[in-house]
């Protein structure tokens, strides 16, 4: 299957915790770092997940967000530390390539967000993805 989702990590399933209607999913990326996805139950169940299962994150580009270092105080699960590989900028946008341990993201944000930040190839950022932001795949 192709898809347009630019972010697609490998990982495996360490923990999954079911509600009511949606499930955490805690993954190890296979570049070491810790990932949470929040699907739905139903989601969780059809894609048989449990300790031990191989699964690829998926997360649109739009969907990740950068800082300059790493936050306290916030909601979002997901924080990836990374450097930045590339960076392409438009009229309104800007498309920035990190390398993260094991892989590669893409986040799109606004220009002036990527000027107020600094950012050039090479600089170290921070991705943050929150949970409710990230797909799951089985192979």
């Amino acid at each position: 299957m192709t898809l347009s989702i630019r972010n697609q990590l490998p990982g495996t399933v360490t923990e999954v915790h079911t509600g009511e209607a949606m499930a955490t999913v805690k993954l190890r990326l296979d570049g070491g770092q810790d990932l949470t996805a929040a699907i739905t139950k139903e989601s969780a169940e059809d894609l048989a997940l449990a300790p031990g299962t191989p699964v690829r994150a998926l997360v649109k580009s739009t969907e990740v967000s950068l800082a300059t270092g790493r936050l306290q105080g916030l909601s979002i699960r997901n924080q990836l530390p990374g450097a930045v590989t590339g960076l392409t900028t438009g009229a309104a946008m800007a498309s920035v390539k990190i390398a993260v341990d094991g892989g590669e993201l893409t986040a799109a944000i606004t220009k002036d967000a990527a000027t107020d930040l600094g950012l050039f190839v090479g600089s170290d950022v921070v991705a943050l993805i929150k949970a409710t932001e990230v797909a799951l795949a089985t192979a």
